[in-house]
């Protein structure tokens, strides 16, 4: 699962081999969107890709946050942030130790083991939550 989620990020950006990765999931009641997060601590950025959970195929061009168009970032809950931009988009999303993709027509639900990269991001969250 790891690699296919690598594939999906590296498919769209160019140097994505400067970032850590995390199975990003719906942070909030409502919310559906699933993210491949690539954060790196310098310089400080955080890139959100988007993915169809039932083909894990990208959805869309992926959104950099960086200092340069970082508008707040905030902690909603012991592991839900929300990130928002300069120009008025918001993420609101989950990262856990295991994150849990939805079952498909094909297989059942689909878990991924990211504990150590959890607390990567745990660490580079507190960091990130003091430059907005």
């Amino acid at each position: 699962m790891k690699r296919v989620l690598r594939r999906v990020f590296e498919s769209q950006i160019p140097n994505y081999g400067d970032y850590n990765l995390v199975l990003a999931t719906p942070g909030l009641d409502g919310e559906t969107g699933f993210y491949v997060l690539g954060y790196r601590w310098r310089p400080a950025e955080v890139v959100f890709a988007p993915f169809d959970v039932d083909t894990l195929a990208g959805l869309e061009a992926p959104t950099s946050v960086n200092t340069t168009n970082l508008s707040h970032t905030d902690e909603l809950d012991a592991e839900a942030y929300e990130v928002g931009t300069s120009t008025g988009r918001v993420f609101q999303f989950a990262v856990e130790p295991q994150a849990v993709l939805p079952a498909t027509a094909s297989e059942g639900e689909r878990l991924l083991e990211q504990a150590a990269d959890w607390e990567d991001f745990r660490s580079f969250v507190a960091s990130y939550l003091e430059l907005a």
